[in-house]
């Protein structure tokens, strides 16, 4: 079986909430010498990224998106064991989190999934969190990215609010704040001031890691 193929059955398990499938198939990539975080990125988020949108578009409910997440999780046991365990000195330290008045967490689950398999040092602060709360764990554990999403278009203001917050407090300069969700764009970005905008998982991981190499 080819690379694409193994990524599409994992995809299609997680979406089927097939847990004897997805664990053949996790294991199976390992004896094909798949890297582990390229198996996560590929077949187990992307699934649970179609897991999201089929929430989104009201064809699966609560119940179907937890067992998926247990689906998700079998694989990830049996993958995180084999991520590349380089001992990183200085990890790259990011707070995460779904703004207030929000209790959407799927994509935001998926991002720190892919963030902890890279390497970094995440601090998740969870769903509906308030405002003030990404700026004091920050500041405690001297983060260097601040994360937010959300899917809801009333919630939005929230994260200009943080990056207001960051500025009355004089310490904007020291965090990168990077937000992304459904109703969120490049132009809103721009407009409040975020330094990163992304559409999934993959690409805000390659876009931290940009920044810290050209810092």
């Amino acid at each position: 079986m080819k690379e694409d193929q193994l990524f599409k059955k994992i995809s299609d398990g997680i979406v089927d909430m097939d847990d004897e499938g997805v664990e053949e198939l996790c294991y199976q990539s390992l004896e094909m010498d798949i890297p582990a975080y390229k198996t996560i990125a590929q077949g187990l988020v992307k699934g649970m990224d179609r897991v999201g949108q089929l929430f989104e578009e009201q064809e699966y409910f609560l119940p179907e998106v937890l067992t998926c997440s247990d689906t998700l999780n079998i694989g990830l046991d049996i993958l995180k064991p084999h991520l590349a365990s380089d001992k990183i000195d200085n990890p790259v330290k990011v707070v995460i989190g779904v703004v207030e008045g929000d209790t959407h967490d799927i994509g935001k689950n998926l991002v720190k999934i892919m963030m902890e398999a890279a390497g970094f040092e995440v601090y998740d602060l969870g769903r509906d969190v308030p405002l003030n709360d990404f700026v004091d764990k920050a500041e405690e554990v001297k983060a260097n990215f601040i994360c937010m999403s959300t899917l809801m278009t009333t919630t939005m203001i929230g994260m200009k609010n943080v990056i207001d917050m960051l500025k009355e407090k004089n310490i904007r300069n020291k965090y990168k704040v990077m937000i992304g969700g459904g109703p969120i764009s490049q132009k809103f970005a721009d407009e409040i001031g975020a330094d990163e905008y992304t559409v999934d998982a993959n690409e805000a991981v390659k876009r931290i890691k940009s920044i810290v190499a050209s810092a």
